[in-house]
């Protein structure tokens, strides 16, 4: 694991947002400038405050950006799955990382370094654009986080962030829609600000009334109507 060949390397870049739109020849020129990690899960990708000298494309796996506080709390930003790219910010001011990122599962990533990555973006003036478009919409999200965090219960976060899992991460099953993506209940209780108890007493309460189920360890939206309406 971690020896691909260039040819791999375009066609995990040939579908994705920012580079899908380059010809063969620019892309083949990009990945000679890329290489491939792996990491266990659990394993430190990065820590806020090291140096940004990189971007990374998840080609499989799944990796956790969070930020820890002065008290300790940690709060989960984003889960970034396979054919996203993160730490493109750092890679572009080339300043500190602003969070820390987590290998979620066993993961294999492609690193492609600033100093090789930049001379390249100058030639596409396209490419900074839909970095931008990114980094916006990241921007967006934390934005949104934090006046969910503001103003919403427990319930009324719970069920946003369930319904989001469900619709970018679902499967339909005779049981409803299963969640594919496999988070603890402490990593549900980060994302939403509040702790494990929390989320399991208000999962039990949801499963006693058959909004949700269990299936092997995944939550399944039984009733994901009802769960909606709980956001609306």
């Amino acid at each position: 694991m971690g020896v691909m060949r260039a040819a791999d390397k375009r066609r995990a870049l040939e579908n994705h947002f920012l580079f899908g739109q380059l010809t063969v020849d620019e892309l083949d020129t990009l990945v000679t400038y890329a290489r491939v990690e792996t990491f266990r899960a659990r394993e430190m990708i990065f820590h806020k405050g090291s140096p940004g000298a990189a971007m990374m494309v998840v080609l499989r796996g799944r990796v956790r950006i969070a930020a820890t506080g002065a008290d300790g709390r940690e709060i989960t930003l984003n889960i970034i799955e396979e054919g996203e790219v993160f730490g493109e910010i750092a890679l572009l001011d080339g300043k500190e990382r602003t969070a820390d990122a987590v290998a979620a599962t066993d993961c294999e990533l492609m690193v492609i370094e600033r100093r090789t990555f930049l001379p390249f973006v100058q030639s596409r003036p396209d490419i900074p654009m839909r970095l931008l478009a990114v980094m916006c919409g990241r921007l967006r999200r934390t934005t949104q986080q934090v006046e969910d965090l503001s103003f919403l219960g427990l319930p009324h976060r719970l069920a946003k962030l369930l319904v989001h899992l469900a619709d970018t991460q679902g499967r339909r099953t005779n049981e409803g829609v299963r969640i594919t993506v496999r988070l603890s209940q402490r990593e549900l209780g980060n994302m939403v600000g509040t702790s494990r108890e929390s989320i399991n007493k208000q999962l039990n309460q949801w499963q006693k009334e058959g909004l949700i189920g269990m299936e092997d360890g995944a939550i399944v939206l039984r009733d994901a109507d009802a769960l909606r309406a709980t956001v609306e």
